[in-house]
């Protein structure tokens, strides 16, 4: 990866209102401020509505964290963002999808799933990604197994792993030290 292209702000010199983004993010589910926020940080008022609108997604819709991994790791492979990767794969793993699905995933096979509702969810996120637009056969059956919610927090999901992904890679915001890529070029 190459050098980042602007600076992350250092937590022991943040405005005001960058140091109450800072603290709600570290005090949430998240337990720590990711590099992605410290870039974020530089507009606070961003910065707080995106990692509150990603706490929602991540951590409280229907889809739950096994089909939520499933779709990021579906988008941070179509963007090939690493840092995308590097900490949802892990959580992945957490959640109960096989090492062999994410591996298909990061070797952009088609991964082997068997549950109709992680189908449905992968379909949906890769026509979503490659197309912009999702079939009527695809939305028809990921509606039937996820209901409205789940397709209306599918698409969201989509849209905001998306926003991440493209933020993480035009800032060239840069793995954790010591960490290597993931994903093949």
């Amino acid at each position: 990866m190459s050098a980042p292209r602007l600076p992350l702000p250092r937590a022991d010199s943040l405005t005001a209102d960058q140091r109450r983004v800072y603290e709600a993010i570290e005090s949430g589910p998240r337990g720590s401020v990711p590099e992605l926020f410290m870039a974020l940080l530089h507009n606070a008022e961003l910065a707080d509505r995106v990692q509150s609108l990603g706490a929602l997604l991540r951590y409280d819709t229907s889809l739950g964290p096994r089909l939520s991994e499933l779709a990021i790791l579906a988008v941070a492979r179509h963007w090939s963002c690493q840092y995308e990767w590097h900490w949802h794969a892990p959580e992945a793993v957490k959640a109960g999808l096989p090492d062999a699905v994410i591996e298909a995933i990061r070797q952009r096979r088609p991964p082997p799933l068997a549950a109709p509702d992680e189908m449905a969810v992968y379909d949906f996120t890769c026509e979503l990604q490659i197309n912009r637009a999702v079939s009527d056969e695809t939305y028809d059956k990921a509606l039937s197994l996820l209901g409205p919610a789940g397709v209306v927090e599918l698409t969201a999901l989509n849209g905001y792993y998306a926003m991440i992904a493209m933020t993480l890679n035009e800032h060239r915001v840069p793995l954790p030290d010591g960490a290597a890529p993931q994903l093949p070029a």
